[in-house]
Protein backbone atom coordinates (compact mmCIF):
# COMPACT_ATOMS: atom_id res chain seq x y z
CA UNK A 1 0.00 0.00 0.00
CA UNK A 2 2.59 2.45 0.39
CA UNK A 3 4.25 2.03 -2.61
CA UNK A 4 1.23 2.87 -4.17
CA UNK A 5 1.03 6.05 -1.80
CA UNK A 6 4.49 7.52 -3.31
CA UNK A 7 4.50 6.71 -6.60
CA UNK A 8 2.37 9.94 -7.95
CA UNK A 9 4.88 12.00 -5.53
CA UNK A 10 8.37 9.91 -6.82
CA UNK A 11 6.74 10.23 -10.84
CA UNK A 12 6.48 14.60 -10.16
CA UNK A 13 9.94 14.59 -8.39
CA UNK A 14 11.70 12.48 -11.74
CA UNK A 15 9.67 14.61 -14.23
CA UNK A 16 10.77 18.01 -12.59
CA UNK A 17 14.57 16.79 -12.60
CA UNK A 18 14.21 16.19 -16.10
CA UNK A 19 12.76 19.12 -16.89
CA UNK A 20 15.29 20.99 -15.19
CA UNK A 21 18.31 18.96 -16.92
CA UNK A 22 16.83 19.15 -20.23
CA UNK A 23 15.38 22.89 -20.32
CA UNK A 24 15.87 24.97 -17.55
CA UNK A 25 19.82 23.97 -17.05
CA UNK A 26 20.38 24.85 -21.00
CA UNK A 27 18.42 28.16 -21.25
CA UNK A 28 19.87 29.34 -17.94
CA UNK A 29 23.68 28.63 -19.44
CA UNK A 30 22.95 30.13 -22.95
CA UNK A 31 21.69 33.41 -21.19
CA UNK A 32 24.31 33.59 -18.88
CA UNK A 33 27.22 33.34 -21.79
CA UNK A 34 24.99 36.04 -24.18
CA UNK A 35 25.40 38.48 -21.32
CA UNK A 36 28.50 38.00 -20.14
CA UNK A 37 29.45 38.33 -24.93
CA UNK A 38 27.26 41.15 -24.12
CA UNK A 39 29.17 42.74 -21.09
CA UNK A 40 32.64 42.25 -22.73
CA UNK A 41 32.27 43.98 -26.47
CA UNK A 42 34.78 46.63 -27.55
CA UNK A 43 35.56 49.02 -29.90
CA UNK A 44 36.60 47.33 -33.58
CA UNK A 45 34.30 43.97 -32.79
CA UNK A 46 32.70 42.99 -35.79
CA UNK A 47 28.86 42.45 -35.06
CA UNK A 48 25.20 40.93 -35.72
CA UNK A 49 22.63 42.05 -34.36
CA UNK A 50 19.55 40.18 -33.34
CA UNK A 51 17.58 41.72 -36.41
CA UNK A 52 20.25 40.66 -38.80
CA UNK A 53 22.66 43.74 -39.48
CA UNK A 54 26.43 43.47 -39.82
CA UNK A 55 28.65 45.87 -38.25
CA UNK A 56 31.49 47.36 -36.90
CA UNK A 57 31.40 48.75 -33.48
CA UNK A 58 32.64 52.06 -33.42
CA UNK A 59 31.59 53.51 -30.01
CA UNK A 60 30.19 51.75 -26.67
CA UNK A 61 28.56 53.94 -23.94
CA UNK A 62 26.01 52.44 -21.01
CA UNK A 63 23.52 50.38 -22.97
CA UNK A 64 23.82 51.79 -26.68
CA UNK A 65 26.55 50.62 -29.22
CA UNK A 66 27.10 52.75 -32.00
CA UNK A 67 28.31 50.61 -34.95
CA UNK A 68 29.21 51.75 -38.49
CA UNK A 69 27.68 49.27 -41.38
CA UNK A 70 27.86 49.45 -45.27
CA UNK A 71 30.59 50.86 -47.48
CA UNK A 72 29.77 54.30 -46.40
CA UNK A 73 30.28 53.37 -42.66
CA UNK A 74 26.71 54.70 -41.74
CA UNK A 75 26.42 54.59 -37.97
CA UNK A 76 23.58 53.18 -36.36
CA UNK A 77 22.96 53.46 -32.60
CA UNK A 78 21.46 50.42 -31.12
CA UNK A 79 20.63 48.89 -27.52
CA UNK A 80 23.33 46.26 -26.30
CA UNK A 81 20.51 43.85 -25.64
CA UNK A 82 20.19 43.78 -29.53
CA UNK A 83 23.70 42.64 -30.19
CA UNK A 84 23.04 38.68 -31.07
CA UNK A 85 26.94 37.51 -32.14
CA UNK A 86 30.24 38.76 -32.19
CA UNK A 87 32.11 38.09 -35.34
CA UNK A 88 35.45 35.63 -35.36
CA UNK A 89 37.97 37.27 -37.31
CA UNK A 90 37.54 33.99 -40.30
CA UNK A 91 33.80 34.69 -39.86
CA UNK A 92 34.09 38.42 -41.74
CA UNK A 93 33.77 38.44 -45.88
Amino acid sequence: MNQQMYSPILMTVIFIAIFYFLIIRPQKKREKQVKEMRNNLKIGDQITTIGGIYGKISKIKDDFVTIEVGADKTKLQIARWAVGNVLKTDDVA
